[in-house]
């Protein structure tokens, strides 16, 4: 036995089970597992993923529980558990798989933050389409997979499709910077999770981004302008943040409907409404010049205050102190004064005592 499929039409028998059993666990030449949508539960075995020769497998739509499992099988190129009730932290070794090029995790219960590693997806990094034209091999069945936010059906499956969405879970902390080394992967799905920091300008080097989902997180700080770069982007949405300062210039930011910038209160720009500045509202900025001039008059006249006192000081006293007559004079001058004013005041004083 080489792959195990259960379609829909099959659903039933399968649905005897319930769970998955453990002797598959035994099947060392398995390579292949779907059991989209049969209404399975319970815990997913821990050797399941750890299959030799296993390179895809797709348990969506279920209702398995309990953590991932940490052991993977080192030629997985295809991991999708959407939709069922797993939690937990996201396994690292999801990430130092090199031949993945599809992995969806989306709406889960899984928590904690994004691994901290090497994000060794040799695939998503340095994908050689050429090589892969030659040497991979697909199987006849479908895979329903999600990308771009539309659901499709993908026969003959093919690692140009190269896709992450962690979206729906219960995500926190910053997102590495090593996933931003991943400049091959096509669709990038973080929605909806609680996860923070900013976007950093080495996103702009992702050139080969489709689909970018950021929404419904706390993001924050200002939209780099590397993404301007990006330009095969279909689908972008940053609603929902607290992203600000103004959308960069680029006639790929700007294409998209304000619906994909919404929610971002301090985010202004095309397509949002414009951003608020001094040249572009004269009527702010007129109060602020008159306050200026205003403090120009005001410093100006305490200036010449000052100046007038200096200078009427120095040319009295130093007139006074260099020009000997004037000296002699003013001296008599006050003496004068003072002889003046004691006589006024005897005679005063006599009169007074009279009376």
């Amino acid at each position: 036995m080489t792959h195990v499929t259960a379609d829909e039409e099959e659903a039933p028998l399968i649905s005897l089970v319930r769970s998955i059993p453990h002797i598959w666990t035994s099947l060392e030449h398995l390579f292949y597992i779907n059991l989209w949508s049969n209404r399975l539960s319970g815990e997913v075995p821990v050797d399941l993923f750890d299959l030799k020769q296993l390179e895809m497998i797709n348990l969506g739509e279920n209702q398995f529980s309990g953590t991932i499992p940490m052991n993977m099988s080192r030629y997985l190129e295809v991991v999708i558990l959407r939709a069922n009730q797993f939690e937990g932290n996201i396994p690292p070794q999801l990430f130092e798989l090199p031949l993945l090029f599809h992995l969806d995790l989306a709406h889960n219960k899984l928590s904690g933050s994004m691994p901290a590693c090497k994000y060794n997806l040799t695939h998503m990094i340095n994908y050689d389409r050429y090589y892969y034209a030659m040497v991979y091999s697909a199987t006849n069945d479908a895979i329903e997979l999600f990308t771009k936010g539309q659901e499709y059906y993908l026969y003959d499956v093919s690692p140009n499709r190269r896709t992450i969405d962690l979206s729906a879970n219960n995500l926190s902390g910053e997102v590495p910077l090593e996933l931003f080394h991943l400049v091959q992967v096509q669709t990038l799905n973080l929605s909806h999770n609680n996860l923070i920091g900013t976007i950093p300008k080495m996103i702009g080097g992702m050139k080969y981004m489709e689909s970018l989902d950021l929404s419904n997180n706390k993001f924050c700080g200002e939209i780099p302008q590397s993404m301007a770069l990006l330009n095969f982007l279909e689908v972008l949405n940053l609603s929902c943040n607290n992203f600000d300062g103004k959308i960069p210039i680029g006639t790929q930011l700007q294409s998209f409907n304000a619906s994909s910038y919404i929610g971002n209160p301090k985010l202004c720009g095309a397509p949002l409404s414009s951003c608020t500045t001094k040249e572009e509202n004269p009527k702010t900025a007129m109060p602020s010049t008159e306050n200026e001039d205003d403090d120009s008059i005001r410093e100006s006249l305490y200036l010449g205050m000052g100046v007038g006192f200096a200078v009427g000081f120095w040319g009295i006293c130093g007139s006074l102190f260099l020009i000997r007559k004037w000296r002699h004079a003013y001296y008599r001058f006050i003496d004068g004064m003072g002889d003046k004013l004691y006589g006024i005041l005897m005679v005063k004083l006599i009169r007074f005592r009279r009376n």
